[in-house]
């Protein structure tokens, strides 16, 4: 793909100060961008790249200090959101990937998945497993429980166990499994463990990107729900019953406990674990590797082991830290202490 530079300004509506006629060939990240390459400039931390970069132009915030002559730039209010538009309209690869895999697995009798009925525009790539209880009719494969929707992208070695759906354009990475038991056990009167059957299922609404060895489990009566637009990183883990809002971000290595509850527009950032039984709010970030023990309902930011809002967690931290510290200071005081009560002592 190449484009001129004032292709590139009009599209994202940015405002040129170099070479408008410029040609770009290839996006990159400052630090490793090339003669020809267009990068961007958004986080101060990396303002140290821009005087050693190679690369041709750079989009930058509107009034950035051009400290460099020999690039061009483009400024825009936003420059990551520029940048990412710019990827998404011109440098996203087409994936090879199309119809049906003859390895993905549906059915014993199927081998191909010619006539498999799922969704319009559906990718099984190899090695997936679709279902079971499915059945043929009139030459075209039918699963019975699981449905996938239009426009969805399925990579290698996917699972989606029997009665769950997948809505409309979702993408769901290699080697996740999708309806997989939940960890649902009783312990009899000897002390061992037996085995509740799980006869529920997962429901995953419309615009859901699932990462790569995520497990989804199925509720042991009615449904996990992943809902419209939620985002989970790789490694993470839903339990059985569990529901999640609209519009949420979940990163790698979460792990959520059965039938826990997390509301729209939330941030669960990597390592978090929440327990079984709680609610979390709208619009609640939870900072990496932060443990909720307790439902949290209130907007905001927070961290820690067990979780709080983020300024009370911090200072905690703080203290903390400064523990050898005040431990110094307190043998001090007690020397101190001591030797006062010495003298009071003798004047008595």
């Amino acid at each position: 793909m190449k484009l001129l530079l004032q292709v590139v300004s009009d599209f994202i509506g940015g405002k040129i100060t170099g070479n408008r006629n410029l040609v770009i060939k290839n996006l990159a990240k400052i630090e490793e961008a090339q003669p020809g390459d267009l990068t961007f400039l958004y986080l101060p931390a990396y303002e140290k790249f821009l005087s050693s970069t190679k690369a041709s132009a750079v989009i930058v915030k509107t009034g950035f200090n051009k400290k460099r002559d020999d690039i061009s730039y483009i400024e825009t209010e936003e420059p990551n959101k520029a940048f990412f538009k710019l990827v998404s309209r011109y440098f996203t690869p087409n994936f090879p990937l199309k119809g049906i895999d003859p390895t993905a697995f549906i059915d014993p009798s199927v081998k191909t998945g010619k006539n498999f009925a799922a969704g319009k525009n559906v990718v099984i790539s190899a090695g997936c497993s679709i279902g079971d209880n499915v059945k043929i009719y009139h030459n075209t494969v039918v699963l019975e429980d699981v449905e996938i929707g239009n426009d969805c992208l399925l990579f290698q070695n996917i699972s989606i166990r029997e009665k769950c759906k997948i809505g409309g354009r979702c993408i769901i990475h290699a080697n996740t499994v999708i309806g997989s038991d939940g960890f649902g056990y009783d312990q009899d009167e000897r002390g061992v463990f037996q085995k509740i059957p799980q006869i529920g299922n997962v429901v995953i609404e419309d615009d859901v990107e699932i990462g790569s060895n995520v497990s989804i489990d199925r509720a042991s009566i009615g449904s996990t729900i992943i809902k419209r637009g939620t985002k989970i990183d790789n490694l993470s883990q839903i339990a059985h019953n569990v529901v999640i809002g609209e519009d949420t971000i979940i990163s790698s290595q979460v792990g959520i406990s059965g039938s826990t509850k997390v509301g729209n527009n939330c941030f669960i950032l990597g390592q978090v674990g929440l327990t079984g039984h709680i609610e979390i709010g709208d619009k609640v970030i939870l900072i990496a590797q932060s443990g909720v023990s307790k439902s949290i309902l209130k907007e905001g930011t927070y961290f820690g082991s067990p979780a709080k809002e983020v300024k009370n967690a911090f200072q905690i931290e703080a203290h903390i830290r400064n523990l050898p510290k005040y431990a110094e200071k307190i043998t001090q005081l007690e020397k101190q202490i001591k030797e006062i009560n010495a003298r009071l002592d003798k004047i008595e």
